[in-house]
């Protein structure tokens, strides 16, 4: 799978996708990283990517003219191209969306904004799609676009080194992960839970599941409601809310 960013920075992204699974993803050619200078574009010695809003204002906008001939750069082999602009004002970044961008036969071309943001004619007539990765301010879409970039290569097929590791990760059966151990067995006066030094593989897999459920109930409770449990679950749902309540006294 193809990925394209057109950013100010392209040293933050040289430094995180050469090393760990981004890396061993590109040298195994599961994902193609390309990574474009934006001033390369600019018309000006100054290499001028910005000027003042019309109408007054703190800050600066990103001009149209150079943000255009980078995204003509990036997709001059014609190939087919989702233009993604990372933005406060998009759809919310979730795992079912990095699911389906994994699925997609398009290059994934991200826009990183600067200052205020980018001139609005670009955001109308050139982006497909805008995704937020939260709601909150950051200083420029580098970031939110390697947490997008990240989250999809990792579901790409021979990304990991096991493939098994996807199904058991937080929000892949749609809630959070089951804690996790390993040795010693004693830490500081803290033991590893019997169950999952039993042997019992099917024991381990129920500790495993309630465990989850009972995180899940803690820190993520609307994400319950979304899991589509069995009845088991839920009757199990309902022993561990019996349970905290039981604490809480």
């Amino acid at each position: 799978m193809r990925f394209s960013v057109i950013t100010l920075f392209p040293e933050v992204f040289h430094a995180y996708l050469a090393a760990g699974i981004m890396r061993r993803a590109a040298e195994k050619s599961v994902a193609v990283f390309d990574i474009i200078q934006l001033r390369d574009f600019a018309s000006d010695r100054h290499r001028t990517v910005d000027d003042y809003p019309y109408g007054g204002g703190p800050g600066m906008v990103m001009k149209p003219e150079p943000l255009e001939k980078a995204i003509k750069y990036a997709t001059k082999d014609g190939l087919p191209t989702l233009n993604v602009l990372v933005s406060p004002q998009g759809r919310t970044f979730d795992q079912k969306m990095a699911k389906a961008l994994s699925e997609e036969k398009r290059r994934l071309l991200f826009i990183c904004g600067r200052y205020e943001g980018i001139d609005e004619r670009v955001r109308a007539s050139l982006v497909d799609e805008e995704i937020s990765v939260g709601d909150y301010v950051l200083t420029g879409g580098e970031l939110p676009a390697l947490v997008i970039i990240d989250a999809v290569v990792r579901l790409l097929p021979g990304a990991l080194g096991d493939e098994d590791s996807l199904k058991e990760e937080s929000f892949s059966w749609g809630i959070l992960d089951y804690p996790h151990y390993t040795r010693p067995p004693e830490w500081n006066g803290l033991k590893v839970p019997e169950a999952l030094l039993s042997g019992n593989h099917a024991e381990i897999a129920r500790w495993r599941r309630k465990e989850a459920l009972r995180r899940t109930l803690r820190n993520r409770p609307e994400l319950i409601e979304q899991a589509g449990l069995s009845p088991k679950e839920i009757e199990l749902i309902r022993r561990l809310k019996e349970e905290e309540y039981e604490s809480d006294k």
